[in-house]
């Protein structure tokens, strides 16, 4: 996962709004979104390459996600897979603030990351090893995040975010497809404004906007999950080639008390029925 806006508590209906694309090599093998045949509860993509993930969701609605932290002068080339430490919350069944306690100890031995665990009571926590405290709670509002810490204002990442705010400012309603389009923008940042990661300008360009394509490297799904006051849950996972287009769109359900459900319906039709 490379860019990701939420919301937490600033919806009336909709205490929990995450709007997230995974940029990654089109090469490298992914499983789509679904429920984990030995852990049916998590809903999760996997990476096949290095395991773990980087964004699920299980049946009490605990949420994990993670971004790399962008540091091209600081790899370490036989660190273990940050996907797990994603999986690692979700299996553990801890609440955010405990499981991050106990995997502080041996955050440096990963690259660079940023974690969000998330409660079923919608506390979150953010974790990073390029930060002190390792771990920090997040306050209710709206928060980006991309490949620096928190909140950081990248174009990209205060782009998304202010735009999920407008979304959630227009009423009672979600539309999906808004908040689609605002992981889609392409919109070119001037070069004044991009950071400086290590990267050439090139590569900074290609990376600065929320939706990316390239024939190697881009945006490979896009992700929302919506959890609503009543306690349901809806996921929407889109999947793109290398041109961009979209090839897959999967959806999920989940009542309250039930399991993950794939489903047709779109989410107008999901609270109604």
């Amino acid at each position: 996962m490379c860019l990701a806006a939420f919301a937490i508590e600033a919806h009336p209906d909709w205490p929990l709004v995450v709007v997230a694309n995974r940029d990654e090599f089109h090469a490298r093998p992914t499983q789509p979104m679904q429920p984990w045949p030995e852990m049916p509860e998590i809903l999760a993509g996997r990476d096949l390459q290095a395991g773990g993930t980087w964004l699920g969701i299980d049946t009490e609605a605990r949420l994990a996600l993670l971004t790399n932290v962008r540091d091209p002068k600081n790899l370490k080339h036989h660190a273990p897979s940050r996907g797990a430490l994603t999986e690692g919350f979700l299996r553990s069944g801890c609440s955010a603030k405990r499981y991050l306690q106990s995997i502080a100890k041996d955050a440096l031995s990963y690259n660079g990351f940023n974690l969000i665990a998330i409660d079923t009571d919608h506390s979150a926590w953010h974790a990073s090893n390029y930060q002190q405290p390792f771990a920090k709670p997040i306050g209710k509002g709206i928060h980006g995040l991309s490949n620096a810490l928190l909140d950081t204002p990248w174009p990209k990442t205060t782009r998304t975010a202010q735009a999920l705010s407008e979304c959630l400012s227009l009423g009672s309603a979600l539309d999906v497809d808004l908040l689609c389009n605002i992981m889609l923008d392409m919109t070119p940042v001037d070069d004044h404004l991009l950071p400086d990661t290590g990267l050439s300008l090139p590569r900074e360009r290609l990376l600065s906007t929320p939706f990316i394509v390239s024939p190697d490297y881009g945006t490979r799904c896009m992700t929302v999950v919506l959890r609503h006051i009543s306690g349901a849950c809806w996921v929407q996972e889109d999947t793109y080639d290398p041109l961009g287009q979209r090839t897959h769109r999967l959806r999920w359900h989940l009542m309250p008390g039930g399991r993950w459900q794939a489903t047709q319906l779109d989410l107008g039709n999901f609270i109604t029925t």
